[in-house]
């Protein structure tokens, strides 16, 4: 599905008549304003768009693609640019399609307990909306104030707490959407229960834009807690922490929204990084952020804090502190979400989200560390993750960027069966050599059909994914 490249008259023309349909505002062409829009978050193969189109309404997202399917021209879809993989970075001679202008946010309806946010707004914005009426949007990453909504759903983002909530996947009730040739598919639905032939909308999340621009979804909405307890433990043991995720959940049962692992090497540069002073006396070799919901705070508090003396008699934890303000909470917070941070400062330097099971994780760590000082004279790996549901992320700095396929070979040819080589950042262009790896040949085969069925002529984030 790979379209010839355009020459220098073909792309005036193709631009001239862009220009018409969205106006000056809809399309910019300068080149000092295309930088922006030339790479995701990874800064890697930094490429600029021929032009940047912004549409402002459903509509003119389906003008846009309408008259690039008509044309065969590449389009590469674009939201907050958070992104790992290099889904969201152009590829040479590719139009950007960015929905940052589409960022209307809906009243939170408390009965259906929804709202419906289009693919501009940003994560944080939406949760804002919600509070505001008592309720919340639990997706929650700490990309949350530049991530948009539409790239949320089009990744399947995940976060801080899937282990209460689940995946995005499971907070969209209904979608709109526009597919390549233009044709908008509108399903906004705000109930729970519908059976009704296939899930269309299962076409948007987690696709990565490969099959349709998401542009409006109806999220779920849930009653915002009295109040959150933060909870920081020190473990000196992978056992000892997989120990206290069970004994967490059998005390706490779905009131744990958050369970957070992190290994030494993690902790301590965090630390530094964040200019944080040690939580405690001593280094421990495991650490793990929780966080409780409290609906009723005074007796869930004592529940909560009886457990945790319970955990530090059977010898479970070493240590523990509990969060007795917001900002104690926010302080001990900063300490996980300061990967973004991390990886800047370690750069050049790879970050790698999988998944696997649960049991396996520290043993997959020690592996991948060893053999990255064995075969590429590395030094520490620096690991974290979301314990709880599987997920884990690994940050190493390299030597010299060209080392990263070295890498990620060690770190997905040591993957455990049963794994995945993306647990919530996608696929893209990054990991796309790796997909055979978790996919089957006949699953393989399906995503090419559908993408052949649903974009015939592949002008949709072309070579990503698949």
């Amino acid at each position: 599905m790979m379209n010839r490249p355009h020459d220098e008259s073909e792309t005036d023309r193709f631009l001239s008549g862009l220009h018409t349909l969205l106006g000056e505002s809809g399309l910019l062409r300068a080149e000092g304003l295309l930088d922006r829009y030339s790479c995701d978050w990874t800064q890697k193969n930094k490429c600029p768009p021929i032009a940047v189109a912004r549409p402002r309404s459903t509509q003119e997202v389906a003008t846009v693609l309408r008259y690039c399917h008509e044309r065969r021209w590449p389009v590469v879809v674009q939201g907050g640019m958070t992104g790992l993989v290099g889904g969201a970075t152009p590829r040479q001679g590719e139009l950007a399609l960015s929905l940052e202008r589409l960022n209307e946010i809906g009243e939170p309806d408390l009965t259906s307990a929804t709202i419906i946010a289009s693919a501009g707004a940003s994560l944080a914005a939406v949760q804002e909306r919600a509070l505001g009426e008592g309720m919340c949007f639990p997706v929650d990453l700490a990309s949350r104030g530049t991530c948009t909504i539409g790239g949320v759903v089009a990744t399947n983002a995940g976060g801080n707490r899937v282990i209460r909530y689940g995946m995005t996947r499971q907070l969209v009730l209904g979608l709109e959407g526009v597919l390549a040739d233009g044709t908008v598919v509108s399903s906004l639905n705000t109930i729970i229960k519908d059976n009704a032939g296939y899930d269309i909308k299962q076409l948007f999340i987690g696709t990565e834009g490969t099959l349709g621009v998401v542009t409006r979804a109806s999220l779920r909405l849930f009653p915002e807690p009295p109040e959150r307890l933060t909870l920081l433990t020190a473990l000196p043991s992978y056992e000892s922490l997989t120990s206290l995720l069970r004994f967490f959940r059998r005390r706490m049962g779905s009131q744990l929204s958050a369970f957070e692992a992190m290994w030494d090497s993690y902790f301590e540069c965090a630390l530094a990084i964040q200019k944080i002073e040690r939580p405690f006396q001593k280094r421990h070799a495991f650490y793990a952020l929780a966080e409780v919901e409290m609906l009723n705070p005074e007796v869930d508090r004592s529940s909560v804090e009886g457990t945790l003396a319970d955990a530090l008699s059977s010898g479970q934890i070493s240590d523990a502190i509990v969060a007795h303000s917001l900002a104690e909470a926010k302080s001990l917070w900063r300490i996980r979400e300061c990967a973004g941070e991390l990886l800047g400062r370690l750069a050049p330097a790879a970050a790698h989200d999988i998944s696997l099971p649960i049991t396996q994780m520290d043993r997959y760590a020690t592996t991948v560390e060893q053999r990255f000082q064995r075969e590429m004279g590395g030094d520490r790996i620096f690991v974290f993750g979301h314990l709880g549901d599987g997920n884990l992320h690994l940050m190493t700095p390299l030597r010299k960027a060209e080392d990263a396929p070295a890498l990620d070979k060690i770190v997905y040819e040591s993957l455990p069966a049963g794994s995945s080589v993306s647990a919530e950042h996608g696929i893209g262009t990054l990991k796309k050599p790796w997909l055979g790896l978790t996919r089957s040949p006949p699953e393989m085969a399906l995503m090419r059909s559908l993408k052949q069925h649903l974009d015939p002529r592949g002008i949709l984030n072309r070579g990503r994914v698949i």
